[in-house]
């Protein structure tokens, strides 16, 4: 961490003092992974703001995300999010990401300009025991398409796009927090 201040010889570092740094940190990830749960409180822990992609589309949109997907389908949905995506210019937050941000380049080259892209794996049998709504919850699943293609059509972008991977399978809101915040200070 770098150091704000030092006094008498004590070196106090932004964390310690309660001095917030400029840095973004991006959550990306399959649904269920802890995104948004473990994402405002991880926002909490390093003193920043905390910033939810998908509330930003559901705004820009005037609809709920799964309504958006039912009435105009999936490809206006990834033009719709990249443009919301790309209109962020903020700093010293955590940014939540919709799980599909990573079909767009164009989004994802900009959430790396502003910031460390944290990767928020999950096994596939993992993310099917988290979610219960997948109906109703906003996850964009082409026609034809199941869960299954939908997470290995996914799994290679979060990776390449990933400057650092959590493992989240066995971790409880408070392990998966914990590593964001390591993360984010490393």
């Amino acid at each position: 961490m770098t150091t704000s201040a030092s006094h008498n010889n004590t070196i106090i570092t932004q964390k310690e003092s309660g001095i917030m740094d400029n840095s973004n940190i991006i959550l990306i990830g399959m649904p269920g992974s802890g995104k948004s749960t473990c994402g405002v409180i991880a926002a909490k822990v390093m003193l920043k703001n905390f910033f939810d992609t998908d509330l930003l589309l559901q705004g820009l949109e005037h609809s709920r995300l799964q309504d958006l997907i039912d009435s105009k389908g999936c490809e206006y949905f990834y033009e719709a999010e990249e443009k919301a995506i790309l209109s962020l210019n903020i700093e010293a937050t955590v940014i939540a990401t919709g799980g599909s941000v990573i079909y767009s380049e164009k989004a994802m080259e900009h959430l790396k300009s502003l910031g460390t892209v944290i990767y928020l794996h999950l096994d596939y049998e993992t993310m099917l025991k988290r979610i219960n709504n997948f109906t109703t919850r906003g996850i964009v699943v082409k026609n034809g398409s199941t869960l299954l293609d939908m997470y290995n059509e996914r799994l290679p972008l979060y990776q390449k796009y990933a400057d650092k991977v959590i493992y989240c399978d066995n971790n409880t809101v408070e392990d998966t927090v914990k590593k964001i915040v390591e993360a984010a200070e490393k």
